[in-house]
């Protein structure tokens, strides 16, 4: 079958066989979308199945076939949906030490601020910090030493103590 020969029998068959997909499916958008998927397939094999005496009734059986995956489909999506546990109405929001915590770093010239989340939340050496900033490591301690500083005096007391990812305070900063 030629390109011109399977245009013209798309043309004719396309809306015929939606119209019976649509009888099963009942949704007339997911009808179109699986009898073109069965006419994509057909036109990738239609040296095989065009040539056939039948090739309708082909994509017919393979659109059915696509529209009961696709039932399927939805149907293990909605039982998995049933099964899940709803969600919170309303997920807990930031503790006030974070709030306090964020609020005082913006107060920060950018390169303190870099240099304490990077030291302090993300863990990084004063090593890292100076490679991941391009800075000399002692301007990164200068950096923190300053930046340290001035949380202490932008944080009530209690929650100046800057602590690690793994919310403990680093050993080296005890030290200090």
């Amino acid at each position: 079958m030629t390109e011109d020969e399977f245009d013209a029998f798309y043309a004719s068959a396309f809306p015929r066989i939606v119209g019976q997909v649509y009888s099963f499916t009942g949704d007339h958008g997911q009808a179109q979308d699986v009898v073109q998927e069965a006419f994509v397939r057909a036109w990738d094999r239609r040296r095989d199945i065009l040539a056939t005496e039948a090739p309708e009734a082909w994509i017919r059986t393979v659109a059915m076939r696509l529209a009961v995956s696709h039932w399927r489909r939805a149907r293990r999506w909605l039982e998995l949906v049933r099964r899940t546990p709803p969600l919170p109405d309303h997920a807990p929001g930031p503790g006030p030490e974070h709030v306090a915590l964020v609020a005082a770093l913006r107060q920060l010239p950018e390169p303190q601020r870099m240099a304490i989340v990077l030291h302090h939340l993300c863990d990084l050496s004063v090593e890292q910090v100076a490679s991941e900033t391009g800075a000399p490591t002692g301007t990164v301690k200068a950096r923190l030493s300053r930046g340290r500083a001035a949380l202490a005096k932008l944080l009530p007391p209690g929650e100046a103590g800057v602590v690690g990812a793994s919310g403990e305070e680093k050993e080296e900063d005890r030290a200090r």
